[in-house]
């Protein structure tokens, strides 16, 4: 399998530190656009995407929502712990786990977890909540964590919302700022869970939408919980040493009845986005060829190995079928894709996305959606003063097919 040989190094670029977005700018759609089609670049502004979109186009956007994963407990001694919110290990829904009044348990990073051997840790909520926080279990990759809490009127969304902080990208190299509880979210972010923004989203805005749907083009939202996965660099050699990050996610029967019968050209808001949809795919093609066993899951290889011989439609199909065989109306998925050069892009027709970080996984993506010329993108927006990673700016990228 090619993939797995591919070099890290070669998806490796100088990125100084000052071309990094420390800060949103003042209006999300005022950040620049590069645009790429068919070899050729040039640059705009968000705000005039519309321009580059052909009428009644499927936009198909993420609207997970970012919680305020870092929680900051000190031991009596002083030291400060830091857990990090990954995601519901009882109950493993997001919106029970949210809504739970009683405790729940996490899946968490612990930051200075060799000073926290024992006991239960506290922090003050409110003058009458205090929440407590124990370990459960040590994992190879984190530990899972009971939260219990003293004021059951009170969910653990609650809890979290009045003690914890937005969870910025740790390349930002700073707090997170009261800025950063709007603006490290989009505007249509709904359902709970994320641990990191879809970031692609961030330079939408009401005027934005209000232009797309001028050209007949209306948001359509998947969701899918960004996990802490996203930041993780590969730091093997080879693509097949590195273990790529597992992420949840939920598609409505009318999304995949969309995508079945759509004759337009699909527009994907982010990676994330993308990622989603090349999931549905692949599961459309373990329905059709009856693989689904269980869960709706895809393995990071299994595309590699199962054969893209399947049309989209036929997918879709297979799948819309699946459900309705097993009585739902809601996708409820797991994937741990991994799309890197060698891979064909399915779903989609264009991406829009941010610049990524040198040697990562979303880069790899990119360069899977457009090819070598990945390498003139970034070399162009590095001359040419564009912002670079969460806070930057933006692309949309005609995907080679």
């Amino acid at each position: 399998m090619k993939v797995k040989k591919i070099n890290i190094s070669d998806f490796d670029y100088i990125l100084p530190e000052e071309r990094i977005a420390k800060h949103p700018l003042p209006k999300r759609d005022q950040s620049k656009l590069l645009i790429y089609k068919e070899g050729n670049i040039q640059t705009d502004t968000f705000q005039n995407i519309a321009k580059y979109l052909s009428a009644g186009s499927l936009l198909l956007l993420n609207n997970t929502k970012v919680v305020r994963a870092r929680l900051l407990f000190r031991k009596e001694s002083g030291a400060a712990i830091e857990v990090f919110l990954i995601e519901p290990v009882s109950p493993t829904d997001y919106a029970l786990s949210f809504s739970s009044k009683t405790k729940v348990v996490w899946k968490c990073i612990v930051g200075n977890l060799k000073r926290w051997k024992q006991g239960a840790l506290s922090i003050a909520v409110t003058q009458n909540c205090i929440l407590e926080a124990k370990q459960v279990n040590r994992l190879t990759e984190g530990v899972e964590i009971e939260f219990t809490w003293s004021d059951n009127t009170l969910t653990f969304a609650e809890i979290i919302e009045k003690i914890g902080n937005i969870p910025i990208p740790p390349y930002l190299n700073r707090a997170s700022e009261e800025i950063d509880n709007q603006r490290y979210q989009t505007i249509y972010a709904e359902p709970e869970g994320s641990v990191a923004a879809p970031t692609a989203g961030l330079h939408f805005t009401p005027e934005v939408f209000d232009s797309l749907r001028k050209i007949n083009i209306n948001p359509r939202y998947i969701t899918l919980h960004v996990g802490a996965g996203t930041f993780k660099p590969v730091t093997s050699d080879t693509l097949e040493n590195h273990e790529m990050h597992t992420e949840h996610f939920f598609v409505s029967v009318e999304i995949l009845r969309l995508l079945e019968q759509n004759q337009e050209p699909v527009v994907c808001v982010g990676t994330t986005t993308l990622r989603t949809l090349e999931s549905i795919y692949w599961l459309g093609v373990k329905a059709y060829k009856g693989l689904i066993k269980s869960s709706y899951l895809v393995s990071q290889w299994e595309p590699y190995e199962l054969g893209d011989e399947v049309e989209p439609k036929v997918a879709y199909k297979a799948l819309l079928e699946h459900m309705k065989t097993n009585g739902k109306d809601t996708l409820t998925a797991t994937t741990q894709i991994i799309i890197a050069p060698g891979y064909r892009i399915k779903s989609s027709d264009i991406l829009i996305t941010n610049f990524h970080q040198p040697r990562s996984t979303l880069l790899l993506l990119v360069a899977a959606a457009i090819g070598d010329d990945w390498a003139k993108i970034y070399r162009y927006a590095l001359d040419n003063h564009f912002r670079f990673l969460s806070y930057g700016d933006s692309t949309l990228l005609y995907i080679n097919k």
